[in-house]
């Protein structure tokens, strides 16, 4: 546990993401597609570092968020409390996602802990905005890994979705699609069954887009190294 008095509130949170920043970093985040709009240029490894110092603390994250700094966002989703998160938070951050590593590092450090986030990878999946979409499958791909007590049977409907949305050319949400139907095929022996029969389904689309999500996939699910794994000779 933080000690309260080892605790940064708001102000001092921003003070030293600052003190942090890194121009020469941020000039270079455009190169892999990290929106560089307020952003300081600090590393993963230091935010967490920062949010251990920290601690849980749902006021302080929601203040951080709506900052609208690009570290500081991927900071509130690391601090927050998921027992205070709402349905309405998680829609209203997701609305604000404009980079892929805010959409994923949120996700992983918050969203896929909270108990309607399978409903949520659903719901965001038929949104029209890149990285709501994206979110959407991202939350299907990091659920694959993170829920270890799931049935197979809950991701049997995530198949039919990435079919739907297989022809979208956005980079973000194909990239996103291709990870779900990888993650969720490398589960065990019959979701592989399902997620190879999937990219061969989307193989057979009109497209660039969906030709290159499955064949991609396709090469990791049917790999001699994911078959040896799952139990197949």
């Amino acid at each position: 546990p933080i000690s309260e008095k080892c605790r940064m509130n708001y102000e001092q949170l921003i003070h030293r993401l600052k003190s942090l920043s890194n121009p020469d970093v941020v000039k270079g985040m455009a190169r892999y597609g990290i929106n560089p709009v307020n952003a300081f240029g600090i590393s993963i490894p230091k935010l967490r570092e920062l949010a251990r110092q920290t601690g849980k603390n749902h006021e302080t994250a929601l203040q951080l968020w709506s900052s609208s700094f690009h570290e500081a966002r991927i900071l509130a989703g690391m601090i927050d409390e998921p027992a205070k998160v709402t349905r309405l938070q998680m829609d209203c951050w997701a609305a604000d996602f404009d980079s892929w590593d805010v959409c994923d590092q949120c996700i992983m450090n918050l969203f896929e802990k909270l108990p309607w986030c399978w409903a949520k990878a659903i719901e965001w999946s038929s949104q029209q905005e890149e990285f709501v979409k994206r979110a959407g499958f991202v939350l299907m791909a990091r659920l694959a890994v993170s829920d270890k007590n799931a049935s197979d049977s809950v991701y049997y409907p995530f198949f039919e979705i990435m079919i739907r949305e297989s022809g979208d050319e956005r980079n973000y949400v194909k990239k996103a699609v291709n990870w779900a139907l990888r993650q969720i095929g490398k589960r065990d022996f019959e979701l592989n069954r399902l997620a190879v029969a999937t990219a061969y389904t989307i193989k057979s689309l009109p497209g660039s887009t969906p030709r290159w999500i499955a064949s991609d996939a396709l090469r990791e699910l049917e790999s001699s190294a994911v078959q040896q794994r799952l139990g197949r000779s």
